[in-house]
C-alpha cells in the first residue's frame, strides 16, 4: 500500500502543474496522429503497420508506444497516473533516440541540411518527464483525489515539499 501511496503522492506545486500540462499538450497531437489519424497522421492501423512492418517492433511494444503518446498525454493533462504517464513518454523518447534520432546528432534539422532530425526535442521531453516522475502531478492533479482516498481523507492536503522557514529577529528593549 505504501508503494501505491507514493505513486499518487503530489503537492500543490504550480511548477509541476505547468510542466505536466505542457508535456501533455505537446504530446497529444502526436498521439492523435497515431490513434485517430488527426494532424496528418496515419491512424492506429497505419501506425501499427509502420511500427511492426517497417521498424520491426514487436506488436506489444508498438501498441505501448502509441498508448504512451495518446493516453499518456491525456493522463498528463488530467494529472491522472502522472508518474506512469511520464514514464511511458520518457521510455518512448529514449527508444526514439536510440532507434532513429541518435545518428543525426543533437540538433533538430531547422535548415534542412541533415538527412533526419537530431535528438534535442526528445532530450527535453525526457527531462520534463523525469521531473514529473520525481515531483508528481502538482496542483490540480487528479492524482490528489486518489491520494486522499488512499489516506482515508477527502480533505485537501498541505504542500509536501518543505518551504524554508525564515526567522526574523525582533528588536527588544530592556
Amino acid at each position: 500500500m505504501n508503494a501505491l501511496k507514493l505513486l499518487f503522492k503530489t503537492d500543490n506545486d504550480v511548477s509541476a502543474f505547468l510542466l505536466r500540462v505542457l508535456l501533455g499538450v505537446v504530446f497529444f497531437p502526436h498521439g492523435a496522429q497515431k490513434v485517430l489519424g488527426w494532424f496528418g497522421g496515419y491512424g492506429f492501423i497505419g501506425t501499427m503497420g509502420f511500427f511492426t512492418g517497417t521498424m520491426h517492433l514487436p506488436a506489444l511494444f508498438a501498441f505501448l508506444a502509441i498508448a504512451a503518446e495518446f493516453a499518456g498525454a491525456i493522463a498528463l493533462i488530467l494529472g491522472l497516473f502522472t508518474r506512469v504517464a511520464a514514464l511511458g513518454i520518457a521510455a518512448n523518447m529514449l527508444v526514439a533516440v536510440a532507434m532513429v534520432h541518435w545518428q543525426y546528432g543533437f540538433f533538430i534539422n531547422w535548415a534542412g541540411n541533415q538527412k533526419g532530425e537530431g535528438f534535442e526535442f526528445q532530450l527535453l521531453a525526457i527531462g520534463v518527464a523525469v521531473v514529473l516522475m520525481i515531483w508528481g502531478g502538482g496542483k490540480w492533479a487528479a492524482d490528489t483525489a486518489i491520494e486522499n482516498s488512499l489516506r482515508g481523507t477527502g480533505s485537501d492536503r498541505a504542500a509536501t515539499r518543505k518551504t524554508p522557514q525564515i526567522t526574523v529577529p525582533t528588536k527588544t528593549t530592556v
